[in-house]
């Protein structure tokens, strides 16, 4: 059985990457689930894959939990798909989105076809590189509340923004008068 090892790299954060070994009769959803073992993510976001080209122009996409327009639509299910079935280029690539709702966008190429090693358990991680940027979820968002609303920002007594409205921007004539007009000087006798 050839081995497909994959190199996954963070769109963001080119130096943050994963190598796996994956068995050619996996699916797209072993290659997800593998994905989310090595960077310690979520499992149950939806996320695609889409083939891709060599300038990561996304192609068919093959989806894990897609919404409703996406089933009405067709799309492939990850589940369904052997990872063979999409391998036409020795270096073929795939643009994979994970957690729609707060997603990350990878870089997932072929590097390398191997033949399987006798007594080696498959999927395997090949290669860590780099710490995977925590998975950003809506309890690091702050929740819009009542103490959310418009009059927050403007303060009781007339300043709006940080700006008195006695005052205005009467700051900026004072410091043009202080400074005797220096560097503000408009005059055609330097020119």
């Amino acid at each position: 059985m050839a081995i497909y090892r994959f190199r996954i790299t963070f769109e963001d954060y080119e130096d943050v990457y994963r190598e796996v070994d994956m068995p050619s009769k996996a699916t797209f959803l072993d290659l997800h689930e593998m994905i989310q073992k090595t960077t310690g993510y979520d499992l149950e976001k939806s996320s695609s894959f889409y083939v891709s080209n060599d300038q990561w122009k996304k192609g068919t996409e093959i989806a894990f939990q897609p919404n409703a327009r996406k089933k009405d639509a067709g799309v492939l299910l990850m589940e369904n798909i052997r990872l063979s079935k999409f391998i036409d280029d020795p270096h073929q690539k795939f643009y994979y989105i994970y957690n729609f709702d707060r997603p990350y966008d990878f870089h997932v190429e072929l590097i390398k076809i191997l033949k399987e090693e006798e007594g080696k358990e498959y999927p395997s991680l090949f290669k860590k590189i780099g710490e995977a940027p925590k998975a950003i979820t809506a309890a690091n968002f702050p929740v819009a509340g009542e103490e959310d609303d418009d009059e927050d920002y403007v303060e009781e007594g007339g300043e709006e923004y940080g700006v008195d409205e006695e005052d205005d921007y009467d700051m900026f004539d004072d410091e043009e008068g202080e400074e005797g007009g220096e560097g503000n000087n408009n005059s055609n006798e330097e020119f």
